[in-house]
């Protein structure tokens, strides 16, 4: 059937969907997606809020001979896919193929590591014992053992490292609960289905597995759909360089641990050798101050205590080492985590070598865990000679792509030669649905009085949108500080990223009706509240990454060595395709209406304050608040 009539008035869609109209945009999309996985070509779409692109990659993958991988950037979009949107469409075309989902393995249960701490509880954390209590009792109900489907356990549960497996802890074949094993029928289902919803990381893991040789996790495919790919390019130097976590180093202690005491409890050396081996990690970790940070790795390693306390965790890492090689005959559960103490002390004495070129080396520290990064500053060369290796078509797709109408800077990111690129307008009315206000009189972004003049500027539009604001910022110590100024004035009721989970917050925010949501970074993105729950979207400043980011540094040396201005071509971007993302959430419906303030005098004051603009919807611009509040007491 051609594509065309799959999408008119008297077409499939039409006739099974419930209020389902022809747009010719989806349509113009539908057909170049189409036209690239028959021909096995490079396509390239920034669909605009409102283009029903989903229906319009779905629909040809649907019909397409070949097998399709689906990927995107989100669990949450990776579930509506699979569980809503591919459902609805495989009954509205009587489709006949078989489709399937597959996650990274930290989403799956691992039955043989939950019957081991069942049986010796791994802490006296009572949330950690609750949650393994309701974790045994969704063990016995599920068909999937995708995780997801366990009520109650969120996505930053504590008991997840305890019932999940990692790549260095699955025993694989030589694991008990093999034949039983979620994971393995999951990559089953996948390797015998037409269409697979992936996310971009369990992509980039199978590439990074597939390059070091071993069997790859994910079916090969003659079609690869990249939804949400303006996340790619991050993601990628991820997992194309190299991580070293203490995370990691604490998981294989816990795990030794969980050994020692149900199967070698009489080898006294084991658990002191642990807990000393625990020590130097707390204390490696201490060396870089109490809070959060991240910063230049080369420069840590001039620190003559960091060193000493790197060493200290070698030394015990490697007196593990002896000690397990005594242990080996005595349980066969050892000779997997002997292997990883092997590995992890390579790891370890790796990250004193900071020579190789092309490569950025820096650090990040959470309150309890230290990671040291090896990040290619480019990955566009390696990613361009997958596709070409590949054979296969690959679709690239998003609501922000481009930077000032042009998709340049997304395509060299990721070495793109596209047969096709298009941009396709929302079919929004932004200018009858949407005002854009860029408030007079604000104090500087960095100026001391800022969170102060946010707080006033956000009260009085709080007010006049009875709630139903989000307010987006780009650092949590605003956010904090605003917060604070806030709930103590306001009569609807605030939630603040950091409460509770995501899912939640959203939910409640969603339920309540006049809520007023603060978040960062995770909330400027893939975040859908449609109707009148969600009328003003308030942004503190131009997202531009902070200028200490380590690997952000290291990238604007490499572009200044080629000869390239920094700002035009790396900051800027970057900063624009964020700012496009947090607008985004403002009209996410025909009927949506609201009102998007952008707290930063620079989108007036600078010269590039016009290509944020023109990356913009089109909307009505104003810079008085007295008219953004007259609109919004209107609209509510």
């Amino acid at each position: 059937m051609l594509i065309k009539q799959l999408f008119s008035a008297t077409g499939a869609l039409a006739l099974s969907l419930d209020g389902y109209t022809p747009r010719q945009p989806q349509i113009d999309m539908a057909v170049a997606v189409n036209d690239a996985l028959k021909k096995r070509q490079q396509l390239v779409v920034e669909a605009g809020t409102g283009t029903g692109k989903t229906y319009a990659y779905l629909a040809p993958a649907l019909q397409f001979k070949g097998k399709t991988v689906i990927s995107t950037g989100s669990k949450a979009l990776q579930e509506q896919l699979f569980h809503r949107d591919l459902p609805q469409l495989v009954k509205a075309l009587k489709a006949t193929k078989k489709v399937a989902l597959l996650k990274g393995r930290a989403n799956y249960l691992c039955t043989y590591r939950l019957s081991q701490h069942v049986a010796h509880v791994p802490t006296d954390d009572s949330d950690v014992m609750h949650q393994l209590a309701m974790v045994a009792k969704f063990a016995s109900e599920t068909q999937s053992g995708d995780l997801a489907d366990c009520i109650g356990i969120e996505d930053d549960a504590k008991v997840l490292p305890y019932v999940s497996s990692t790549a260095d802890n699955c025993l694989g074949k030589e694991c008990p609960d093999f034949q039983h094993c979620y994971i393995r029928k999951a990559r089953l289902d996948a390797m015998e289905a037409d269409i697979v919803v992936i996310n971009h990381h369990l992509f980039f893991a199978d590439m990074a597995v597939k390059d070091s040789g071993f069997a790859e996790l994910m079916p090969t495919a003659d079609g690869y759909i990249f939804d949400e790919a303006h996340q790619l390019s991050e993601i990628a130097s991820d997992y194309f360089g190299e991580s070293i976590s203490t995370k990691k180093l604490v998981d294989l202690i816990n795990d030794l641990r969980a050994i020692y005491r149900s199967d070698l409890h009489d080898m006294l050396q084991l658990g002191k050798t642990l807990n000393k081996l625990e020590t130097s990690v707390a204390d490696l970790r201490l060396q870089f101050g109490l809070d959060g940070s991240r910063g230049d790795w080369r420069e840590k390693l001039a620190d003559k205590a960091i060193c000493a306390a790197l060493h200290r965790v070698i030394s015990d890492l490697d007196f593990l080492y002896q000690v397990l090689k005594l242990c080996l005959d005595r349980s066969d559960k050892i000779e997997h985590p002997f292997e990883r103490t092997l590995a992890f002390k390579g790891q370890l004495e790796r990250v004193f070598d900071t020579a190789q070129t092309g490569f950025s080396y820096w650090y990040e520290t959470t309150r309890r865990y230290l990671t040291v990064n090896i990040t290619p500053l480019n990955v566009s060369a390696k990613f361009a000679q997958m596709m070409k290796d590949s054979g296969a078509g690959f679709i690239f797709t998003s609501a922000t792509l481009s930077v000032d109408n042009q998709l340049d800077h997304f395509n060299a990111s990721l070495g793109l030669k596209p047969a096709n690129s298009m941009i396709v307008d929302s079919p929004f009315d932004y200018q009858q649905q949407a005002l854009l206000c860029l408030p007079r009189y604000l104090p500087e972004s960095h100026a001391a009085n800022m969170p102060h003049a946010i707080i006033k500027l956000t009260l009085e539009l709080i007010k006049s949108a009875k709630g139903r604001c989000f307010v987006l910022f780009t650092s949590y110590r605003m956010m904090h500080l605003v917060a604070e100024g806030l709930t103590t004035q306001l009569d609807y009721p605030v939630y603040m990223q950091g409460q509770m989970s995501k899912r939640i917050i959203l939910e409640k925010f969603t339920r309540h009706g006049n809520a007023v949501l603060l978040g960062t970074a995770s909330f400027w993105e893939g975040v859908d509240v449609r109707g009148s729950t969600l009328s003003c979207v308030i942004i503190d400043k131009l997202p531009f990454a902070a200028p200490d980011d380590p690997l952000l540094q290291a990238k604007m040396q490499d572009c200044q060595l080629q000869g390239k201005d920094p700002f035009a071509h790396i900051q800027l971007p970057q900063a624009v395709i964020a700012l496009k993302q947090g607008v985004g959430r403002l009209i996410r419906d025909s009927k949506d209406k609201g009102v998007l303030v952008i707290c930063d005098n620079r989108l007036v004051t600078r010269q590039y304050g016009q290509v944020f603009l023109k990356s913009l919807p089109p909307m009505r611009r104003t810079r008085s608040l007295a008219l953004a509040n007259q609109f919004l007491e209107q609209i509510n």
